[in-house]
C-alpha cells in the first residue's frame, strides 16, 4: 500500500476544512508556512494542484475538494478506532474542548488546583470548534445561551482595557473623548470598538490601531503597554486583580454574553466532577 506522507495529509486536511493555512497552523500547532510546504509535497507527490493560491488567500480546485472530502473521512476513522481502543484505558479522562482564550486566562492558573484535588482524573484539553473524533465531554463556548444543558460560568462584557504603564504615558483618560488620541487595539475587527465609541457620539479615530485575530495575542500587546483593547474583563479577572491590567471605563459591551460551560449527554463520574469544579471556580469571579 503506497501512501503519502502521513505529515502531508494532516496538513493538508485541516488547510483543506477552514481554507486557510494560517488557521491550519494555528490548529496544528506550527507555522503557516510549514502548512504550505507540506501541501506543495503533498502537491509534488500526487502530480496534481490541490489549492489555488492568491494574493488574499487560497482556493480549493476540483481536484482539492475531492481529495479533502477522502482524507478527511479516512483520518476520522482513524481517529475514532484509535479513540474507541483507548477508552477501556482511559476510563477517568475527561475531554474538555474549550476557547484558548479561556485556557490561557482562567483554566490553566487555576488546573493545578484541580490535579491537586483529583490527582487521578486525566483531563484532555482540544480546541472547541475542531472537529472531534468523539463527542467532548465539557465545552466551554461564548455567545449567547447554547441549546441545551449549559450553564453560565461568567460574563463575557467588554470593557476599555490597558495596562497601567499604557495610562502613565499616555493618559489620563477620565473622559471617553480621551480616546480620540489612543492607540486603539482590536479583536478580529474594528467594528467593536466603532459600536462601543458610537454610543457616545465618537467616530472610530482614522488611525485606529492593528487588528488581532487571536485574543491571546491582542492581551500580550495590551500587557506590553501597546494600547487600549475591548476586553472581558471577568475572563481577565486574574490580571485585572494583580494590577498587570486596568479597566479604564466602567461602561460594557457584549452585555448579553457569557462563557458557557455546555455538557454532553450521560456524563460519567470524573466529568461531573470537573464540571462543578469549574462551576464553583467561576463563582468567584465577580460579574
Amino acid at each position: 500500500m503506497k501512501l503519502p506522507p502521513i505529515s502531508t495529509l494532516r496538513a493538508f486536511e485541516a488547510a483543506a476544512r477552514r481554507t486557510s493555512f494560517s488557521l491550519a497552523g494555528q490548529e496544528l500547532g506550527m507555522t503557516a508556512t510549514a502548512v504550505s510546504q507540506h501541501v506543495r509535497n503533498l502537491e509534488a507527490w500526487l502530480g496534481v494542484a490541490l489549492f489555488e493560491r492568491h494574493a488574499r488567500g487560497v482556493r480549493l480546485t476540483q481536484a482539492g475538494q475531492e481529495f479533502g472530502a477522502t482524507v478527511s473521512s479516512g483520518l476520522r476513522q482513524i481517529a475514532a478506532g484509535a479513540a474507541r481502543l483507548r477508552q477501556g484505558q482511559d476510563y477517568k479522562t475527561v475531554r474538555l474542548a474549550s476557547l484558548p482564550s479561556v485556557v490561557a486566562h482562567f483554566l490553566t492558573p487555576r488546573l493545578p488546583r484541580f490535579r491537586a484535588l483529583f490527582p487521578d482524573i486525566q483531563v484532555s484539553i482540544s480546541y472547541s470548534g475542531a472537529q472531534h473524533a468523539i463527542e467532548p465531554d465539557l465545552t466551554i463556548v461564548h455567545g449567547p445561551a447554547p441549546q441545551k444543558n449549559a450553564v453560565a460560568l461568567f460574563s463575557a462584557e467588554t470593557r476599555p482595557t490597558s495596562a497601567p504603564s499604557y495610562v502613565a504615558r499616555f493618559g489620563p483618560f477620565n473622559a471617553v473623548s480621551d480616546l480620540g488620541g489612543a492607540e486603539l487595539l482590536h479583536d478580529e475587527s474594528e467594528a467593536a470598538w466603532q459600536t462601543w465609541l458610537a454610543l457616545d457620539g465618537i467616530p472610530l479615530p482614522s488611525n485606529a490601531g492593528p487588528v488581532f485575530a487571536d485574543f491571546n495575542l491582542l492581551v500580550t500587546a495590551l500587557k506590553a503597554g501597546q494600547g487600549i483593547g475591548l476586553c472581558p474583563t471577568a475572563l481577565l479577572h486574574d490580571e485585572i486583580a494583580s494590577g498587570e491590567l486596568t479597566v479604564l471605563f466602567d461602561r460594557a459591551a457584549d452585555e448579553d454574553r457569557y462563557y458557557w460551560l455546555r455538557r454532553a449527554d450521560d456524563l460519567a463520574a470524573p466529568a461531573k466532577i470537573l464540571a462543578d469544579w469549574l462551576v464553583a471556580e467561576a463563582l468567584d469571579i465577580p460579574a
